[in-house]
């Protein structure tokens, strides 16, 4: 074990090494850690659903009845009515013929394509998706094709190198989880469509907060851990594509069924979430205040478009000593390092959700601008 101690020790050289910060309590856009109650701006509960009382409610009904686990695979005795109900209601939301509801969203990515591409298949990916997708191309044996982040040109040309081989996968984000900039979805899809591919897109981090091309797709993942504030994925599309997973999918096949609490949560929050538009329009316009904050400021934000709004630093030690200082003045957003993003390109990841008030805007604006000039003179994003 000593080659373990050796490698922890260089990650700690590099300012790589990562520990885990213990959470006392949560409330709306606050968090305590060791005490310290800080301004929390680093919460995928987009939308503030999670602590929404007639969340909690459904959650303590459910309880009563289902209690709290599915206590099987869902191909053994593990699905209950209300998955199923949840699962027709995803997917009339995203307009497809069915969905499959799964523990994580990063085994429902896993599970769409490795049941899909096999060896003598081809994957188009954009250079900047997620670990999940990553990770299930390599799993899958298919020859794997990368193109530029958001190119639809460089996608076309990786396409067209996929001509001999036998079923071809395109995939992308609709909103990429660390620049915050949205996919030239409806290029890329007129692309897959061109080249009989099937488009997949992973619409985690825009779902219920932004109006994507993402339905247009031939097959959409998403994730019940963000918008909807509780905790599994899905991936939506056709009735043979759902029967394919049911009988292909290890992720789905080996796993017990998600929780009955995560279910009732994320069924009350879809039901929410489109009853009420007004925490969506608040999340848009506090994003939009801290973007333009920070470009008048001279931070580079990677073409932010949407409520993920990074700053781009460089380095990892730059990355933590800018994510400290913001600690020391109440506010928490961690440093984000490889392998999380490229080398270089480290960054502090701002993320809005509707518990946050323009104040909280306002200051945390104000503390950045005390950051030094050199910090504040990389682009305007």
């Amino acid at each position: 074990m000593n080659d373990l101690v050796e490698e922890l020790s260089q990650l700690e050289k590099n300012s790589m090494r990562r520990s885990l910060r213990v959470v006392e309590e949560t409330q709306s856009a606050r968090i305590t850690l060791a005490g310290k109650s800080l301004m929390n701006f680093s919460s995928n509960n987009y939308l503030g659903l999670a602590r929404h009382p007639r969340v909690v409610e459904a959650v303590q009904e459910v309880m009563q009845h289902w209690g709290a686990g599915a206590t099987s695979s869902r191909l053994i005795s593990g699905t209950s009515i209300i998955h199923r109900d949840l699962e027709l209601a995803l997917a009339a939301f995203v307009k497809k013929e069915n969905a499959l509801v799964f523990p994580a969203g990063y085994m429902a990515n896993l599970a769409v394509v490795t049941s899909l591409a096999g060896p003598g298949d081809a994957i188009v990916m954009d250079r900047l998706c997620h670990a999940s997708l990553v990770d299930a191309a390599h799993l899958s044996g298919a020859r794997l094709f990368v193109f530029t982040h958001a190119d639809a040109q460089d996608a076309e040309k990786a396409l067209e190198r996929t001509r001999s081989h036998r079923r071809r996968l395109l995939l992308t984000e609709s909103l990429f989880s660390m620049n915050g900039d949205f996919a030239p979805l409806k290029n890329l899809l007129s692309l897959a469509h061109a080249h009989d591919a099937i488009s997949i897109v992973d619409d985690a981090h825009a779902l219920g907060v932004w109006d994507t091309e993402a339905p247009e797709a031939d097959i959409v993942v998403g994730t019940l851990s963000k918008s909807l504030g509780s905790q599994g994925g899905f991936v939506a599309g056709s009735h043979e594509l759902i029967d394919t997973l049911v009988n292909r999918a290890r992720a789905f096949i080996f796993t017990t069924g998600l929780s009955p609490m995560c279910v009732a949560a994320a069924q009350a929050a879809l039901s929410i979430l489109q009853e009420n538009t007004a925490p969506r329009a608040r999340v848009q316009k506090l994003s939009s205040q801290l973007r333009d904050g920070l470009r008048r400021l001279g931070f580079d934000i990677l073409g932010s478009e949407s409520q993920i709004v990074p700053v781009l630093l460089g380095e990892a030690e730059e990355a933590l000593r800018c994510a400290n200082r913001l600690l020391e003045a109440g506010i928490f957003a961690p440093a984000i390092r490889p392998p999380t993003v490229h080398a270089h390109h480290c960054r502090i990841r701002f993320s809005i959700t509707a518990d946050h008030i323009e104040e909280d805007i306002d200051h945390l604006l104000k503390m950045l601008n005390t950051f030094p000039s050199p910090l504040r003179g990389r682009g305007s994003g």
